[in-house]
């Protein structure tokens, strides 16, 4: 294999072997600490701009298949992994890793120390970096430099959202799903339970999703600060109360800024399958899957009609929120569970009972 350098914008480097694209990419680099589900993980638009650390050692030893994509299109920069298995094996299994990366032209970088990154990571913080392209002998301090001029993507909403409507029919409730960079397994979720999907983009309007008589609005997970897509936090305002909402991930944060309170960047985010999640209402402990670099700052709930009903162990932010007046609650972590676990799957099914709920409430008034 040739050589690949992984360059941090603090100065350090990591020598390994290229795999998949030759090319080079830039990114923010993160940490995953799945275990399993690297398929999912790479095709996640919430990753786009971003180079992906897995801590799990080995990766790719179960190929990819033609099921588990997230998306069509993978919007991530990178994959740092300790070990690329270069013959998987599974009866699924139609290409390897390092095929699916130079097929999509996405460069990864293998035999590195991910244990020292991760930690680095989680010192400092989530990092600019980049991935040189296969064989390249750079100049350490010009890209360096380069590094740290170079500011990090703001658009990633823009980049990953669809262009244009699209419908997913069902014979149950309508939902108008608002993509932000949608996971394609909030679309099966809620297919299995027969409903009736419009699936728009970002941008669409209050006006436009009501016209479409909707049971209820699903609000997506997706990329990037929440602060950088004001206008759509103020659609999120408009249609609260109009009709139920359910938002995931990016859609919990959106939804918590148009209720009147604010977000922040974490440090080092929350990535992986193995997130500790309390249910205030019951106290029971869910294991989550996760990804996210920004969160609801708690304290600026007060004054809000906002209640908070999930809280993360790790670290004590919050992760589910519900709205004292409307039918509507959101969380921070992902229910459609891909990968896995699937602990918060029932979630979906209290959409549907708010939704029914609503329906009747119509109906008698």
């Amino acid at each position: 294999m040739m050589k690949r350098y992984l360059i941090l914008e603090d100065g350090t480097v990591f020598a390994g072997e290229a795999f998949g694209a030759q090319t080079a990419s830039f990114g923010e680099v993160v940490f995953n600490t799945s275990m399993t589900g690297y398929q999912e993980i790479l095709s996640d638009p919430s990753y786009c701009g971003q180079i992906v650390t897995m801590t799990y050692p080995l990766q790719g030893n179960y190929g990819i298949n033609s099921d588990d994509f997230e998306s069509i299109e993978p919007a991530v920069k990178g994959i740092v992994v300790r070990e690329a298995a270069d013959f998987p094996s599974n009866f699924r299994s139609t290409m390897s890793l390092s095929e699916l990366l130079e097929k999509k032209g996405i460069p990864g970088i293998a035999g590195i120390d991910t244990r020292k990154l991760t930690r680095l990571i989680r010192v400092n913080g989530s990092i600019k970096g980049i991935l040189t392209a296969a064989g390249e002998d750079p100049d350490f301090e010009q890209v360096i430099e380069k590094l740290q001029e170079t500011d990090l993507p703001t658009d990633q909403v823009a980049q990953v959202s669809i262009k244009r409507p699209y419908p997913s029919p069902g014979r149950g409730k309508r939902v108008v799903l608002i993509d932000y960079g949608m996971k394609h397994g909030i679309l099966r979720e809620l297919n299995k339970r027969k409903c009736d999907v419009i699936v728009v983009p970002h941008n669409t309007s209050a006006q436009e999703i009501l016209a479409w008589g909707p049971d209820g609005v699903m609000l997506s997970n997706g990329p990037g600060d929440p602060k950088n897509v004001p206008e759509c936090v103020g659609v999120v305002g408009e249609l609260l109360g109009a009709v139920p909402i359910f938002g995931i991930c990016l859609g919990h944060q959106l939804f918590a800024r148009a209720c009147g309170a604010e977000t922040f960047k974490l440090k080092f985010g929350h990535r992986g399958g193995n997130h500790p999640v309390r249910d205030l209402s019951t106290g029971k402990i869910e294991i989550t899957s996760q990804n996210h670099g920004y969160a609801v700052d708690e304290e600026t709930l007060q004054g809000t009609r906002l209640k908070v009903t999930h809280t993360a162990l790790n670290d004590g932010t919050n992760e589910g929120l519900a709205h004292l007046d409307y039918p509507a609650f959101t969380v921070q972590y992902h229910p459609e569970s891909s990968p896995g676990p699937e602990d918060s799957n029932y979630l979906f099914d209290r959409f549907l009972e708010m939704m029914n709920a609503q329906r009747k409430e119509q109906q008698h008034a």
